[in-house]
């Protein structure tokens, strides 16, 4: 055999491990939890509006697919937010605290913020113009976007709610003891969602929004706020979607066939 003919399997042995290890990195890649396009997304809304409240995931696990995003915490425990990778809980009594990564969820969404769209205001709006107005500025309707707004607030209205123990109520009933703040020309952040209504039962339709004061003293789910004209509202458009399901307790028991659109709306208000 000639020289010519060793070369020649030499080479087609480079080409196979070549081609062997661009498709490892692909399939390294498709899996990669630090996809910054995707939304993560432990359980579903549905299922906490049912009263699933026990914790499936550990906060620390969140980390690994995203630095900004929303949730609540074992037992109903609070409210979170996510911001810069820190993990915020904001309790019944209002204070805002840090949280270990071994505290667990039952609904969390996380996604790795990156600038991709701004709208500024152009007049004072409160909860409902904002989401009326803002959803007409969206570059579509049938898209994922995760949604930061950082500035000074004359009004902010947050509530969060205090951990429930079993018989778990179902989170129209838990939210009657839900404990409301109001604050006045507060400076802070605030952390959210848009989902399209075609996530009903898996997410919330519309706008998700959670607050955090820069003081990291007080936060909450927001009801109503008032964000004043000339403020920068950013967008990161989030394509892609992945979420994990509990695989024991009561998830795997409770009825999700029903349609629960109009009692989270008067749940989120």
């Amino acid at each position: 055999m000639d020289q010519k003919f060793f070369l020649g399997i030499g080479l087609a042995i480079v080409i196979v491990f070549a081609a062997s290890s661009v498709y490892l990195n692909l399939q390294k890649n498709a899996s990669d939890p630090q996809d910054h396009d995707m939304l993560y997304q432990v359980s579903t809304i549905d299922a906490l509006m049912l009263g699933v409240y026990d914790g499936v995931r550990p906060v620390g696990e969140l980390k690994q697919y995203g630095n900004f995003g929303i949730g609540t915490f074992d037992g109903l425990d609070g409210e979170m937010i996510m911001l810069d990778g820190v993990i915020y809980q904001v309790k019944d009594d209002g204070r805002v605290v840090t949280v270990t990564d071994s505290v667990t969820t039952p609904f969390a969404t996380v996604t790795h913020f990156e600038r991709d769209h701004t709208v500024v205001t152009t007049t004072p709006m409160n909860i409902s113009s904002f989401t009326s107005t803002m959803e007409e500025q969206l570059p579509t309707g049938n898209m994922i976007y995760a949604v930061k707004i950082h500035g000074t607030f004359p009004f902010m209205k947050v509530r969060s709610v205090p951990a429930q123990v079993r018989p778990y109520p179902p989170l129209s009933v838990a939210v009657l003891n839900q404990s409301v703040y109001s604050y006045s020309d507060t400076t802070g952040t605030i952390v959210g969602f848009y989902t399209p209504v075609f996530f009903s039962g898996v997410n919330v339709p519309g706008y998700h929004l959670h607050y955090l004061s820069d003081d990291h003293e007080i936060g909450g789910h927001i009801l109503d706020f008032t964000v004043p004209a000339g403020t920068a509202v950013f967008y990161d458009i989030t394509p892609g979607f992945s979420m994990t399901l509990p695989t024991s307790g009561d998830f795997t028991g409770i009825d999700l066939s029903g349609d629960l659109r109009e009692e989270l709306s008067r749940v989120e208000k």
